[in-house]
Parts: structure tokens; sequence; C-alpha cells
């Protein structure tokens, strides 16, 4: 046995170098032989040794099974038996499965008998699709052809339909999970739409008719097209590669292709630059491509031999056009010929498609590819070729996204030529999940669902916007200038913009409101979080900025439909509050004229009344002590709360009140204390020692001492020990403020064993801006910087040593690179305009931000 296990080793190891090296077609196969090979050996080596009683066959499952071994692949064999398991068998599975584990290889068995293995098949999904994979490797044939048998008649032929059934929900769950690896910039290989799974998911179904177990059985028995063998065998040979690359680099079973992976495969399968586009760029392009034909085929196939008959009733629908056919679910142009006739046909496929809600076929996108030589300069310029495009672009969403098949078929780039700039552009940073070109599609698509929005102000304002085109080519566009990297890609983009819609023929004044909105898309995200959205000058800075109610709305949807076509990382909970709480305020400030001071101090006069009439009298003392600033911006319940808070404090170094926010993954701390130099600072460094991220904070002072700092946090992690961290929290913040902590030592010493995860692309700024423009009453400082352990701790401590105190904090974390923003006044209570002084606290926060361990973290990162 030990020769066979030498034997096996060797074998593999050369057959993975000559893989790497490009000497291997159909890697997946010959592994899968090399595995059966080792197993046979074994068996026929200690067969007269172990003899059993009864028979039995090993079978090889799931992706063994199909031959489709990779390099991380799991090993699934099943020791099958026909109606008792003999007592010997785990002798045998101690000879032929143990030495593999010993070779750090996943080997997963199982033992049954074939009325056993039938029972769990039955009630179990992976077991059944697993199953249905299943090969014979070594032993009695006879059991292993019985079970088979036995599977058609007492399972499929009953359950055929509620199987197909099944197979297409759990494709539906699958890709709800992984998304579409077609579009994503972090694809997954195997489950996401175009992966692998989806080729699983058609053999499946089609051995629910007869007893397939190739890919070129799909075609002898009719299930793809006629050549289709062809292109799904090259789709499937590079996805190989690909997986098998990404399984070597990971020295495991990985599936989700991250981009510190991509430049590394890229080399593996002998990727090049093409056109000045990066390496990673041509393979994700690459990728994309076959992952998108993979997809493209299984919509097909489940149209064409799974739905049965869910998307015929669309055939009895009236096209606009005799050149175009519905056949079988599907849009087909009738000829080839009519396109040289009548180019229009080459959007009016599309136009179709959009209306009735039918999918074009792989034929017809072939067809379309191979006549983009017709889309012109003037099959661009014609005005009946535009309003068939504006049909697509303002169209209502259906199942799919018809200007996806028009990317992917080339007609996007070649009606619009600036789109080819941002065909597959990577934007290297840790929360763009699209490609540049995906994700402006994305946006048009969010923009275009919020006319069904469950949330009811985005359909709301959606319906009130009259010039919904104006808003769709900046979804579409918003983007265009990121094909330049080091440019400003809204300024850019919106000069891009300018020259082609002059170029469709479109009017001026149409021009400048798309020309405004796309360079401006940032403008409402970067103001509610990086500004303070309760500061009066803010609004009213947007909205003199902004001038129309119309064009604020637009604004506002793009700016939604952006953040959510980026990604989890940038759309949360918090940023949609800031984001919508921003606009209700322009809006406001638009509709009824600028906030005067009058108003103000109206609104101030009537919660003085109204607290005088709700406090004690001991409490209502309290009032004058009250800034207007506090009384301004607190509501009166607030504020009431506050002086509850007060009573308790006496002579306590401090006191807080934890509440639950009306949004899930907020907490709001209210922190009264006898004030002291450098407050702030000391309970974000509390806060950051128990890892409960800061995302705002307000910082008042009552005229008799008391700080009264309210602080937005994320929870801790850890939900159901929650009161325990805060007690936690509590007591640490109690020593620091009394002096028995010291917070920068604490923090040093957490952070030495904390190693910040630095992706191989990253290339994150360090920089400190002060605005003194913005507000008339502070001065606000913005620090750029990658995010470490106790960052924010120390920005906040050199703020206070520079002789600051701060007012109002924000902190926009972006993965792992954080915005942070800080009003402050010096301790006299005025803005700072010494322009020394300035450039003093300027160099005071760049020290506090340089971290040694960040860059000795990047440096290992970038060797890797």
């Amino acid at each position: 046995m030990k020769k066979q296990l030498k034997q096996f080793k060797k074998k593999r190891r050369q057959l993975i170098s000559s893989f790497l090296n490009g000497k291997v077609d159909n890697f997946v196969e010959a592994y899968s032989d090399l595995v059966d090979d080792y197993f046979r050996n074994v068996f026929e080596a200690k067969h007269a040794e172990i003899r059993t009683k009864n028979p039995y066959a090993i079978v090889a499952v799931g992706g063994y099974g199909r031959k489709e071994m990779c390099i991380g692949s799991d090993i699934d064999l099943v020791f099958l038996f026909k109606d008792k398991i003999d007592e010997k068998i785990e002798q045998v599975i101690e000879h032929i499965v143990y030495p593999l584990w010993d070779l750090k290889l996943d080997v997963a068995y199982s033992t049954h008998t074939i009325k056993d293995y039938l029972d769990l098949i039955k009630e179990n999904y992976m077991e059944f699709t697993s199953a249905l994979d299943a090969r014979f490797v070594c032993g009695q044939s006879s059991i292993f052809f019985e079970f088979m048998h036995e599977i058609r008649d007492s399972l499929i032929a009953k359950s055929k339909e509620q199987i197909i059934k099944m197979l297409i929900k759990k494709g539906e769950e699958r890709h709800k999970k992984y998304g579409d690896s077609s579009y994503l910039l972090e694809p997954h290989i195997k489950g996401g739409k175009g992966g692998l799974r989806d080729y699983h998911t058609m053999l499946w179904i089609a051995k629910l008719d007869y007893l397939i177990t190739s890919a070129k059985d799909l075609e002898i028995y009719g299930y793809i097209p006629h050549k289709g063998y062809d292109i799904l065998s090259k789709i499937l040979s590079f996805l190989w590669k690909v997986r098998n690359s990404l399984h070597y680099i990971c020295q495991r079973r990985n599936d989700r292709l991250y981009l510190e992976y991509q430049r590394r495969v890229a080399k593996i399968i002998g990727i090049r630059r093409e056109n000045g586009k990066r390496v990673a760029e041509v393979f994700l392009n690459k990728l994309h491509s076959h992952m998108d034909m993979l997809k493209d085929m299984y919509v097909s196939f489940l149209i064409e031999h799974a739905y049965k008959g869910k998307h015929r009733r669309s055939e009895d629908k009236q096209l606009y056009t005799e050149s175009i056919e519905v056949r079988n679910g599907l849009l087909y142009f009738r000829s080839s010929e009519d396109i040289i006739r009548n180019p229009a046909l080459l959007i009016k496929i599309f136009e179709e498609s959009q209306r009735l809600g039918i999918p074009l076929s792989a034929e017809a996108k072939a067809i379309v590819k191979d006549f983009l030589f017709l889309v012109d300069k003037n099959f661009r310029s014609s005005p009946a070729i535009l309003k068939s495009f504006e049909k697509i672009l303002i169209s209502p969403v259906k199942e799919f996204d018809v200007m996806e098949d028009m990317l992917h078929s080339g007609f996007l780039e070649r009606f619009l030529p600036p789109f080819k700039g941002i065909i597959n552009r990577i934007q290297y940073d840790e929360y763009h999940i699209y490609p540049v070109d995906k994700h402006c599609l994305c946006t048009v698509q969010k923009i275009k669902e919020f006319e069904k929005s469950q949330d009811s102000i985005y359909a709301k304002i959606y319906k009130e916007i009259k010039h919904k085109k104006q808003l769709l080519w900046a979804g579409l566009l918003h983007d265009i200038g990121k094909q330049s990297p080091r440019a400003d890609h809204s300024k850019k983009g919106a000069l891009i913009a300018e020259k082609l819609l002059k170029e469709l023929g479109y009017e001026d004044r149409f021009i400048e409101e798309v020309k405004f909105l796309i360079e401006n898309h940032l403008f409402l995200v970067k103001i509610a979080t990086r500004r303070d959205i309760n500061d009066e000058e803010t609004a009213l800075y947007c909205a003199k900025k902004i001038e129309d109610i119309e064009r604020l709305k637009k604004l506002y949807l793009l700016s939604v439909a952006d953040s959510m076509s980026t990604g989890a990382a940038i759309w949360n909970d918090w940023t949609e509050t800031l984001l919508k709480n921003l606009f209700l305020k322009v809006l406001n400030v638009m509709e009824k004229g600028e906030i005067a001071s009058k108003a103000s101090l109206k609104i101030i006069e009537q919660k003085r009344k109204w607290l005088a009439s709700q406090l004690k009298e001991d409490q209502k003392e309290l009032i004058p002590f009250m800034s207007p600033r506090y009384m301004l911006y607190v509501s009166e319940q607030d504020i009431k709360k506050h002086v509850e808070l007060y009573s308790k404090l006496n002579n306590k170094t401090f006191v807080w009140a934890i509440e639950k926010n009306s949004a899930p993954d907020i907490r709001i701390i209210t922190v009264c204390a006898h004030d002291q130099p450098g407050l702030f600072s000391k309970i974000a460094g509390i806060l950051t020692l128990n890892q409960i991220d800061i995302l705002e904070a307000q910082v008042y002072t009552w005229r008799n001492n008391i700080a009264m700092d309210i602080i937005k946090v994320r929870p801790p992690l850890d939900r159901l020990l929650e009161e325990e961290r805060w007690h936690k929290v509590e007591q640490e913040l109690k020593d620091a403020l009394e002096g028995r902590l010291d917070i920068e030592k604490a923090i040093n010493k957490k952070s030495s064993i904390y190693r910040p995860r630095i992706r191989a692309f990253s290339k994150k700024t360090k920089k400190v801006i002060i605005d003194n423009k913005s507000s008339s009453f502070f001065t606000i400082i913005e620090v750029h910087a990658p995010d470490f352990m106790g960052l924010l701790y120390k920005i906040t401590n050199a703020i206070f040593k520079c002789g600051l105190n701060i007012w109002v904090a924000k902190v926009a974390t972006k993965v792992d690179q954080v915005v942070d923003i800080f009003y402050v006044r010096d301790f006299d209570g005025q803005k700072v305009n010494d322009p020394e002084y300035l450039e003093k606290i300027k160099k005071e926060i760049k020290k506090a931000i340089k971290e040694e361990r960040y860059e000795k973290s990047r440096s290992y990162y970038k060797a890797l």
C-alpha cells in the first residue's frame, strides 16, 4: 500500500507541475483518473487480504463523480452494499482513505446499503445531486448499476417535475447568495450566475431524462444547440483553469476570486496586458465573457427544457417587426440578410426584448456581434435609433436587464463609444463590488426600481420627477470619467457626457442638466458624511449650489442609487439616514426659503417655555446654563432626558445613558460629566479599546461646566453579552477619567497584536484638510487616513494637545480607510484663523496618523 501511496503522491505532484507550466489540456479529468487509479490499485492489493462476506462497490460522487477534480476539491466516496454492511469495511476504509488524509487531502466517505442510501437522498438535496453524479470506480459493478436503476425507477420516475422545481429554486437561492459572477469584481467561480454550478444544474436536469455523463451528451441529446458543445467546452476549460489556479495559490479549496489573487491567477493561465489595460483587467474581461456565455446558455436551457411552458405564452405577443421572431421563449432574427437592409434591427431586437420581457437567444447575440460594424456615425445620429434607445433606458425593470445584454454583445460600447474606456475597468479599492461598466448599469437599474420601492420616500420622489430621462442618462454615464484613473472622474465625466449627448442630438438645456448631475453625483454623499447636517449653514450651502427643487430630487436619487450599487461597505442604514436627513433639510430650505436667525431665536424661545412648563422647580435653574446651539439642535424630549441624567451626577465623575436608535445597528450614548481637558478624546479611546465604532458625536458644554456628549456608535459585536460589555466600558471610562488607566499605553498594548488587513492593491492616502470657509463659527478639520487600532484616539488627542475643543465629530469609514471630520474651536471658543497655528495643527495630526505597524503590514503584503 505504501508503494501505491508513494506513486500517487509523485504523480499528483507531477500533474500539478505540468498544469502550472501549461502542459495539461484537461487537468480535472486527468486528476480524477489519477485518483481512480489509486483506489483501484489499493483495492486490488487489499481485496485478497481483507475479505468481506458481503460484496460492495466503491462509488465516486459529487465533483469526483463528474470527473471534475480540482487541486483543492474534496474526494467524495460511497462504499455501497446491496443489503447489509460488512463489519470489515472499517479495515478497508482504514487502508484506502486514511493514507490520503495523511497527505492533507479532503476525503469524505460514507457507507450505505442501497435502501438506506435511497432513503437519505430522498430527504437531502445535497445528497441527491451528489448521487446523480455517481460513477462506478471499483468493486462489484452490479451493486452500483442496481442502485442507479432504483434511483431512476423509485425516485426520478415518480417525482421528476418536483425535482426540476427544486433544482431551479436552489439555483435562484444560490444566485441570490453569490450574485452575478459575470458582473462582480470578485466573482464566485462556482456558485454565482454564470458559475460552474449553473452547468451542473443543466447536467442534473438532463440526467432526469437520459443517462448522460458529460457536456458532450448535452449536445447529443439536444439540450444545447448544434456546435454548442464547442462553446461550452471552451467555457468549462477556462473556468477550470481559473479554479485550479485559485486552489493552488490558496493551498485549499476557495471559489471566491478576490482581487489580490487575480494577477497571480492571470499569470498562471498565461494572460498578458492588452491595449493599455492591466493584466487583471484583461483577465477579468475574459472571465466575465466566459461566465456571461455560460449564464446565457443556462437561461436558454431553463426556458427550453425546464420551465415547461412558463415562457411559451410570450410567443403569442405581437412583435412590431416581421424580421424578429420568438422561438422557444427566446428572440431570434428571422434572417441576418434583413440586418444588412435595415441596420435598425440591431437595436430593435433589444427594444422588443425590453417591451416583451423576452431574452435574446445566444444566436441573436452572436449575430449582433457580427454586425456591429453597421453601428456607425450615421446609425448613432438617427432620431429613430435614439428614440429606441431611450425606450430601453426609461422602461421599467424586467426579470433580466436588457442593457446587460447590450453590454455583453458589444452593442453598448459601439453605440456609446466612451463606454469602451470603462469596460471591465477595475476600481482598486475595498468597497466597489463591480467593475465600472457594470456599476453604471446597476445604478440605472436601481434608479428604475425606485418606482416600485418599498421605501415610500424613494417611490414618491421618483414619481414627482418630470424629466426622468435626464436622471437615467446621468446614472448611465456618472462614472464615464473613470476611463482615466488619475483625473477627477466627476468633472471629466461631465465633459465626456456633454460631447456624447451633443453628438446624439440633445438640446443644450438637457445636456447642462445631465452634466450638472454627473459633475456633482458625489456632492450630497460627501456633505452628509463629512459635514454637520444639523448646522443650518450646511443646508443653505447645498441649496445655493443646487438651486432647483427638481434637480435636488434627481441628485438625491442618483446619490442613493450610486451608493447602493457600490456595495454594502458604503450603503448601510447609517449612510441612508444621513443622506435622507440632509435631503429633507435642503428641501425644506428650498421650499420655505433661507433659515433666518429670527426663526432660530423663535425655536429656542419656544423650547425654553416648554421646558419651563415641564421641569421641576430646581431643574428650571439649569435652563439659563444651556447654550443657544444646544437649545437649537437638541429636541425638547432629549433635553428633558439630559436634565434627568444630570440630576444623577452629583459628585460622580460622569453618568451615562445608552439608548437603541430606530436603526437596529446604532446605539446612542449620552455622557454627562464634569468637563475636563480632553474628555471626548478619552471617551473615544475607551470605545476604541472595546472595539466599538463611533459614527458621529455632538459635544455640548453647559455654562455650569457640565459636558453633555452625544455619541452615535455601532453596538458591540456580541449582542448576547451587550449589557456586560457596556458595564466593562463604563468602568474603564471611570478609571481613565480618574487617572487610573493610561489609555495610550492600553491601546498600544492591544494594537501590538493587531495587524491591519492591507489588500495588495491598497493605495490609501493620508492627508489633513482644514476648511475655514464652510462654517462661520467653527474651523473644520478633515482627516483622511488608513484605519488602524487607536486612530480616532490619536487624532482627537492631537487636536486636544493643539489647544482645541471638539464640538462636532463625524466618522466615515470605508472598510479600512477613514475620513474623520471635526468641528473645532480654540479654548477661548473662537475659530482658528492664524496661518501658523493652522499649519501647526496639520503637522501634529499628520504625526499622529503615522502608524509604523501599518507601514510594515503594507510592505509585508506587497512582498507577498
